[in-house]
């Protein structure tokens, strides 16, 4: 399969993002990619230890059987996600099968070149460690129900920040996207009271698990690191505290005495009994830097670290993630800074990131004096609940992004495509567009409808109306000024910026010199939107931000593998460029017709010339420019939609690229074919 390189593809894995270009160069030499077919299995329950797995493109299902033969799913793997680690490191047999579900291309590193790395790469063992946590279940407490557990710690310098409101809504939201187990531990100081039981509508006396307590912990049951006491017993009074309530989700009240280092370790005790059953534990804990807190702390899979806007809480922040890099060795990766803008803020979201010297994960919307605490469930249409959905949903790896590729008027096919999603109800995570991809995509996510996107291209009444955004100019370096489009752009985006879109956005644009496809994802969305659309020859290149940017497609027409790099594990993407034959015959047909045009107007004027290109725009040399175009971008096109797991390809046979007044029709189009595939979209949703 012809991919990205080496470098390129283990620079997005996100066990090895943080590794030196040198050490993933080691990995490189070390591994290979193998290609799966749907439903070859991969390693069976029960085989002897051979490689590290993990999934470049595709999807793998992990599950067990009984002796009876009956099967148990225990997750249904991603890309980025790796696998058959365990074995690796204990040399035990397999303990569950591995199958692929869908054609699947795997990075694979056999196990002894797997341990030259680990020998040369000693970080990469603590790591792994982690992992080894995650998924070691333990045999003498109970049967494998489940394939990973992930323990998130969410953690304030300061108390108002929204701290449990946001664990409570994360839990909430994660429940809902991922049908999946979650414990939440309310952690609190011995003279604290729990205030999540409250919130979560749980009535009558509330057991509250002290930790320095002994004898609630049934005596010596040996809950210290090694675990080497009776394990099925602990693990059965430490689920004697598990608060059940009508919301699904589990909560267990722990009280814990500041200042004592072993507090830390009685902890961990309790998380590796309760992985078992677990697929995501959310730990609150105080606001404090007590030093058994940040013991805590260190524990986790993930951190999400709040902070109000405000530049003494944001210098806090920055002080704790320096701290927790320095001395816990915590990879910035695992650390997620979210901003809760109860108040208004004296700095730019530019300014926050640029003090904090890190990325900002997310922002949390104000809530409303008086809303109630269970925003997700109460108040699901609130900005609030739709930015923790957003979250939950990459938490759970179960983020959706959808790509718009370039095509001029044949972009007018993605519509269709938005029409069935919102109908469907089809969870859209983050969009990609280039070109006209770029547009609709910048529309949609500014809020307008599918509906509303296509009354806006009713402009376009008939074929002469394509002057509406066509301005000619002397062909030195474009044959198109741009300016109409811009003003058209203008009209209907007016200043929005990326700060104004209801998803996040992403919009590509191509850096000819260096040869990379640029990312554009702040400032002007008309901006961003000019240049992704800037065709070379065509448009007279557009500058953003004093740098030269030409079109989103010379690059990228089909725009995955941005999604791809940022970790998004389902993609859909819309390919509305004509297969390489079509345009090859369209193309052909156009230099027999062009080879017939004079080489004037009827009056040797440019005037008349451009009179004549109006009534005869389907036979010019912007046709022929475009064409050209075309074939490239239909090679390019195809290679990125080994990115997606499903591809809408819809038929625009019999109609043009500069055929903008049959909108409605290319709509139509785009919106057969999706529903042509809801199906294979559905299945990818749901797994």
């Amino acid at each position: 399969m012809d991919l990205i390189n080496k470098n390129s593809i283990l620079q997005e894995i996100p066990l090895f993002a943080d590794f030196s270009d040198e050490e993933r160069y080691l990995i490189g030499q070390k591994c290979n990619f193998v290609d799966y077919k749907k439903g070859q299995i991969i390693y069976a329950e029960g085989s002897p230890p051979d490689a590290f797995y993990c999934i470049i493109l595709g999807r793998v299902v992990i599950y067990t059987r009984d002796p009876q033969g009956n099967m148990t799913t225990l997750e249904y793997l991603h890309r980025g996600k790796y696998f058959g680690i365990i074995s690796l490191l204990t040399s035990d047999a397999h303990s569950v099968t591995a199958e692929a579900i869908n054609d699947c291309f795997v990075l694979v590193i056999k196990k002894e070149d797997f341990d030259f790395i680990l020998n040369k790469i000693p970080r990469l063992a603590i790591d792994l460690s982690r992992s080894l946590s995650r998924r070691l279940k333990r045999k003498d407490v109970h049967q494998k129900t489940i394939f990973e557990s992930t323990v998130v710690s969410v953690f304030s310098s300061y108390s108002p920040a929204g701290k449990t409101i946001y664990v409570l809504n994360l839990a909430l939201s994660l429940t809902q996207e991922t049908h999946k187990s979650i414990l939440v531990i309310d952690i609190a100081p011995e003279d604290k009271i729990h205030s999540l039981p409250r919130r979560m509508e749980i009535e009558g006396d509330i057991r509250v698990l002290d930790i320095q307590d002994e004898s609630a912990l049934g005596g010596k049951l040996g809950l210290d690191l090694d675990l080497s006491a009776n394990l099925s017993e602990a693990a059965r009074i430490i689920k004697g505290y598990i608060l059940k309530n009508k919301f699904g989700l589990d909560l267990i009240c722990l009280h814990y005495k500041p200042g004592d280092s072993s507090s830390v370790k009685k902890l961990i005790a309790i998380l590796v009994l309760l992985v078992n059953d677990y697929h995501y534990i959310i730990l609150d804990l105080p606001s404090s830097m007590d030093i058994s807190v940040f013991g805590m702390l260190n524990q986790s899979d993930l951190i999400h670290i709040l902070t109000s806007p405000e530049p003494v809480d944001i210098e806090k922040t920055y002080n704790l993630i320096e701290r927790l890099k320095t001395e816990c060795k915590f990879a910035s990766s695992k650390i997620n800074i979210v901003v809760n803008e109860y108040k208004l803020s004296k700095l730019t979201p530019q300014e926050q990131t640029q003090r904090l010297e890190n990325p900002i994960f997310a922002t949390l919307p104000k809530i409303d004096f008086g809303a109630p605490d269970r925003l997700v469930l109460d108040c699901p249409d609130c900005e609030y609940a739709k930015a923790v959905r957003r979250i939950s949903r990459r938490l759970g790896d179960c983020l959706v992004g959808l790509a718009l590729g370039v095509g001029v008027a044949y972009g007018f096919c993605h519509i269709g495509v938005l029409k069935v999603i919102e109908e469907e109800d089809i969870p859209v995570d983050v969009i990609c567009g280039s070109s006209v991809g770029a547009l609709i995509a910048g529309l949609w996510a500014t809020g307008r409808s599918s509906q509303e996107i296509l009354e806006i291209t009713q402009e376009f009444k008939g074929p002469q109306h394509i002057w509406n955004i066509i301005d000619l100019t002397f062909p030195l370096i474009g044959f198109i000024k741009g300016n109409k489009l811009y003003a058209f752009l203008k009209k209907h985006l007016g200043n929005k910026t990326f700060y104004d879109v209801k998803l996040p956005l992403k919009i590509v644009a191509s850096d000819v010199e260096r040869k990379e496809t640029k990312i554009l994802d702040k400032g002007s969305l008309v901006d961003a939107i000019m240049t992704s659309c800037a065709m070379p020859g065509v448009f007279i290149p557009y500058k953003y931000k004093e740098i030269m940017l030409l079109d989103g497609g010379i690059i990228s027409p089909l725009p995955t593998e941005p999604l791809f790099k940022m970790g998004i594990k389902k993609i859909i993407a819309v390919n509305v460029t004509p297969s390489h034959e079509d345009i090859l015959r369209q193309y052909d047909k156009m230099k027999g017709e062009l080879a017939a045009l004079p080489l004037v107007g009827k009056k040797g004027s440019w005037f008349s010339w451009k009179e004549y290109l109006k009534n005869k725009f389907r036979i010019n040399v912007l046709d022929l420019v475009f064409s050209s175009v075309e074939v490239m971008q239909s090679k390019v096109a195809e290679q990125e939609a080994q990115f997606a797991d499903v591809v809408l390809h819809p038929d625009t046979s019999g109609m043009h690229w500069l055929e903008l007044h049959r909108a409605a029709e290319f709509a139509k189009r785009g919106e057969e074919e999706a529903r042509r595939n809801l199906d294979k979209i559905r299945q990818l949703i749901r797994e």
